[in-house]
């Protein structure tokens, strides 16, 4: 199995993919703190380097992310690949999957929507280990109050998403 890499320009920032031969991996903000992480947790899990190329995935998932900063794409079909995480981590991630583009939900229904109603900490602390940002919508959760709570790539960026898909 090979890795790849491809640096992908968006409106909002310069962002990092990485993929296998099928699925994507990983996609942050190059100046998420957290990245270098990552990637040697993927490196390690598959004991391979990552090679500095692109693959249909990636080439796939920069076609679709310019559609959808146009904002003439709401469902992205890339396959994805959520090995780098707790089962629990893992959960949130699927459960985050499944909030409609546009719609937001709080960190609190999040929980109660993994079967988990008082486990709403646990649930914001996976979602800001999100590997794959936007296309695992961590975005779409906010503070029970309205506000946006955090976001790992910046509450800048969380605005502009949130404002895209409005």
């Amino acid at each position: 199995m090979h890795l790849y890499q491809k640096l992908i320009e968006t409106k909002i920032g310069t962002m990092l993919a990485i993929a296998d031969d099928t699925h994507l991996l990983l996609l942050h903000f190059i100046d998420k703190p957290s990245i270098e992480k990552d990637k040697n947790i993927i490196t390690t899990s598959y004991n391979s380097n990552i090679l500095n190329e692109s693959n249909q995935v990636l080439d796939q998932l920069e076609r679709e992310l310019s559609l959808y900063f146009e904002g003439r794409l709401t469902d992205f079909t890339i396959p994805l690949k959520f090995d780098f995480g707790t089962p629990f981590q893992q959960n949130v991630w699927r459960a985050l999957c499944n909030i409609p583009y546009g719609e937001t939900i709080s960190y609190k229904q999040l929980a109660e929507n993994i079967g988990n109603p008082t486990g709403f900490r646990a649930a914001a602390n996976a979602n800001g280990r999100n590997q794959i940002t936007i296309l695992v919508p961590c975005h779409r959760v906010i503070a029970s109050d309205g506000g946006l709570g955090g976001y790992s790539s910046g509450i800048e960026r969380k605005k502009h998403l949130l404002t895209l898909e409005q």
